[in-house]
């Protein structure tokens, strides 16, 4: 099935700030010498408008590369190579919304639980910010003062801080101050402030009993005693105390419960949600009339609940509804519908796996709306939006505690913890709420951008050496640009792509000038001097990077002009650069490969192809070379030694049996490493067109032709000669490919088109003549040669420009992740059962008939617009039937 996410172009809308009739920069040349003349100017910044608005674009993309690299996260991120000359950029793109780490702190131990106490003086504008934070461990309570600064607190809070803290909340709606409730396994305490002194009334539990589990809202508390029995508390309006009103006995041991929220202009909340060790989830009402009466329950078969919430969300029409998310023992997370006024439970909850860890569930708030924190292997947020529950999950570390978050600096946070360490987070791109979240989960990313010098080609991953022992990931780039001067050459020319060098200069200019003589000016004037001075001055750095656009270089005068560098970036440091190794003058790296020479003790090299002087129309060149590089203590590029090769362009290399695989123009090249250069051990030449793709598995390498498809490619060890298995019998214009296994191969070509070929089984049994009575014209038959199978064939519709092959989600199936030049990622995700195959193929078939056609355009003839489509099933049309 195959399944895409299309990022649009990039648009930009920009504000006029002033008319730019400044004569400054101004050109003039008069009609007689204008052709003569070639016009010179310095880039700088906009002046005259100001981008209010810009949707980011992956167009066009040349590579990509899947992998959990970050080290900390436990989804894998997408690492592509987007844009072109000045706006290149390395994107890395996460599953998820955006998540910005406000503060982290490390914690005495590990704790147990995290709560926020709300802050009734505290009011602004009808905002409730708050006051502590709770952190709870195994044997005793941190609390932690919330202002300016965050500072621990002790007695003076009135929190009993030698036990751990099972639930806690501010009591009181706002107007009255009800004080603090802290639940502990030994009783509830209420902590009130009378005159500036704290009075602390304790409920103990009776006999030998400990409190277990326990929630509490502004005006209730239910806690849950070992055994299953409840009690039940509320808030007496009139004397501000806390008073027991009910207790019940549910038969078996509680593993959760919740209160729910109040809802707005009322005292109380309706209903409570229990959850037992006997798989029940129960719904309890807390209405006067009918304390603790169950109105309904749910079965949860064999997993058990751990953690329950109750929620009132808001559709986009103002009506509100109340849901129940219940976290599980087994990873899932079950939600359903509750009816506010019989408290009957939805008989068709929905049900989703969200990690391998048990869910806990709590409530936080989100663009101002009630949301879900769901914590598992991965952290989830769910809330509603556009009509229906969405739920995406968040681009950070796992998680194990959390809740809401807010004061002045924070207007919706998380305050959450994760092994020993206490961390306030905001959701939302640049720290703020504007997240993807209700538009569509399925296509919720954020991405990160590292800018990058010049186009990049490919990339590939180096294992590096840091110390005796340790061992580091980091990930090699080649960027190239034809017709660009490399950066050395601009410096000279004193070329600056920013425009920072231009508004440098001028306000060195201007504080040369104020230090100059003074003269007799109207006093008006120098007001008015003066004002423009401090607007000036009050541009402050923001303001200057929102103007900066990147500008192209200097445009040489002669051909086969390049510019070029090699990058290292460190994927578990938001891919900053290591190091940075520009080429020589007018050569250009093509292609990268990291290559484990047997020689050299297994270490991992790079291999770099580069051509110079190369020129598009006619295409030719003056030399190539295959240079090689070490990584230095895993953060700097060494120069070893550099390979002049003939035959054409170096476009695709490959580590091979510990040796290194080159194609060459119309050659395939072994190379075996040389002290001062590589060694050529055995070739295999008359390839069709050019060599574009390689890749390599046992002692087979698998090539693909620039204009006649893929070919397989055998080494005979006892010979050393490469020999040709077979051959696809389609021209293809190959772009890309990928290894899926021995005998299948994924692959692209320009036209939009992928096809699954493979290998017909025996058909390498033949290729290599170990008897030696074949004879030499017999094995170079075109008709001898055997041809490869056809599969699936699939036309995308744009360029696929690179795939790969990953599991998109932590210990689940691999899938072959593609991109296009115009930004496009999509998958190919194989189907595993029969029944699957058989359900999708008929709802294709039905939507190729009944889904509505915008264009007109029939899907099936659209996706065989090459050649017919097979054994594929068009993801995207499937899509329309939601």
């Amino acid at each position: 099935e195959d399944s895409a996410v299309k990022f649009t172009s990039e648009e930009t809308i920009s504000a006029f700030v002033k008319s730019g009739k400044s004569s400054e920069d101004a050109f003039y040349a008069s009609s007689e010498n204008a052709a003569a003349i070639v016009p010179t100017f310095r880039p700088t910044i906009l002046r005259n408008m100001h981008k209010v608005f810009a949707l980011d674009s992956l167009a066009p993309v040349t590579s990509v590369l899947v992998g959990e690299l970050a080290g900390n996260e436990v989804s894998p991120q997408f690492y592509t190579l987007c844009g072109r000359g000045p706006r290149s950029s390395l994107r890395i793109l996460r599953h998820g919304l955006s998540v910005t780490e406000l503060a982290v702190s490390e914690l005495p131990g590990t704790p147990g639980g995290v709560f926020n106490v709300r802050d009734d003086r505290a009011t602004k504008n009808g905002k409730f910010h708050d006051r502590y934070i709770v952190v709870s461990f195994a044997d005793a309570t941190l609390v932690l003062s919330v202002g300016e600064t965050v500072e621990e607190m002790g007695k003076e809070s009135g929190f009993l801080t030698s036990d751990p803290t099972l639930a806690c909340s501010a009591l009181g709606n706002g107007d009255k101050d009800g004080g603090i409730v802290q639940v502990c396994p030994g009783g509830v305490r209420h902590i009130r402030r009378v005159n500036n002194q704290v009075n602390v009334s304790q409920w103990s539990v009776p006999g030998i009993k400990k409190i277990e589990r326990a929630s509490a809202n502004e005006f209730q508390i239910l806690i849950a005693l070992a055994g299953g029995e409840l009690i039940y508390f509320e808030l007496d309006p009139m004397s501000g105390n806390l008073t027991e009103a009910c207790t019940r006995d549910v038969g078996t041991d509680v593993c959760c419960l919740d209160v729910g929220p109040v809802p707005q202009g009322k005292s109380r909340s309706l209903f409570a949600v229990v959850g037992s060790r006997d798989s029940n989830v129960r719904l309890l009402s807390l209405d006067p009339g009918s304390l603790l009466v169950q109105k309904s329950s749910t079965t949860l078969g064999t997993t058990k609940p751990h953690s329950a919430a109750l929620s009132i969300v808001s559709d986009d029409d103002g009506a509100s509804e109340l849901t129940m998310t219940v976290g599980l023992e087994d990873g899932s997370a079950l939600r359903a519908n509750v009816d506010p006024i019989t408290g009957a439970i939805s008989t068709s909850p929905s049900r989703r796996f969200l990690g391998a860890r048990p869910v806990a569930v709590s409530r936080v708030t989100l663009d101002g709306s009630p949301s879900t924190l769901l914590l598992s292997s991965r952290p989830w947020i769910g809330r509603n939006g556009k009509g229906r529950h969405a739920m995406a999950p968040m681009s950070y570390a796992p998680l194990d505690y959390g809740c809401s978050f807010s004061n002045e600096a924070v207007r919706e946070g998380i305050v959450a913890t994760s092994g020993s360490t206490l961390r306030i987070l905001s959701v939302g791109e640049n720290g703020g709420n504007n997240a993807l979240l209700g538009n569509d989960d399925d296509e919720t990313f954020n991405a990160t951008n590292v800018s990058l010098r010049y186009t990049p080609r490919q990339m590939c991953l180096l294992s590096a050496k840091v110390g005796e022992t340790n061992k580091k990931i980091v990930l090699a780039l080649v960027e190239s640009d034809y017709n660009d001067y490399g950066a050395e050459d601009k410096r000279s020319m004193g070329f600056d792509g920013t425009g920072r060098l231009k508004t440098t200069s001028k306000k060195i200019e201007s504080k040369s000038n104020d230090d100059a003589m003074d003269m007799d000016e109207d006093s008006d004037d120098d007001a008015n001097n003066e004002e423009k001075k401090e607007d000036a001055d009050d541009e402050d750095e923001d303001d200057i990077n929102s103007r900066l656009t990147p500008i192209r270089g200097p445009v040489p005068s002669g051909k086969g002009c390049w510019g070029s560098c090699v990058r290292l970036v460190d994927p578990q440091n938001a891919c900053n650069t290591l190091d940075c190794v520009e080429l020589n003058r007018n050569e250009a790296a093509l292609c990268c490969a990291s290559v484990r020479f047997h020689s050299r003790g297994g270490e991992s090299l790079l291999a770099v192809g580069t051509v110079t002087s190369m020129t598009m129309h006619p295409l030719c060149h003056k030399e190539s070379h295959v240079v090689l590089y070490r990584v230095v203590n895993g953060d700097r590029l060494q120069f070893l030694h550099r390979t002049k090769v003939d035959d054409g362009p170096v476009l695709s290399l490959v580590h091979f049996q510990g040796r290194l695989l080159v194609g060459i123009g119309r050659t395939l090249r072994l190379y075996e490493m040389g002290k001062r250069q590589l060694l050529k051990k055995c070739e295999l030449r008359g390839l069709p067109t050019m060599v574009k793709t390689l890749h390599a598995a046992g002692d087979r390498a698998y090539v693909g032709d620039m204009m006649q498809s893929l070919h397989f490619i055998r080494y005979d060890s006892t010979a050393n000669r490469l020999v040709l298995v077979a051959r696809d019998r389609s021209s293809r214009p190959i772009t890309c490919q990928e290894l899926l296994d021995m005998n299948t191969v994924a692959v692209g070509d320009k036209f939009g088109n992928v096809s699954i070929l493979r290998l017909p089984g025996g058909a390498d049994v033949g290729a290599i003549d170990v008897t030696g009575t074949r004879a030499l014209w017999d094995s170079s038959r075109e008709d001898a040669t055997p041809k490869l199978e056809t599969l699936c064939t699939y036309h995308v519709g744009e360029v696929v420009t690179s795939m790969t092959r990953a599991s998109l989600v932590a210990g689940g199936a691999e899938s072959l992740v593609y991109v296009t030049v115009t930004g496009r990622v999509g998958a190919f995700v194989p189907f595993t059962s029969r029944e699957d195959v058989e359900f999708y193929t008929s709802l294709e078939g039905y939507l190729r008939v009944e889904a509505p056609r915008p264009t007109g355009r029939d899907p099936q003839a659209y996706r065989s617009y090459y050649a017919p489509t097979k054994h594929i099933v068009d993801g995207d049309l499937c899509d329309a039937y939601s």
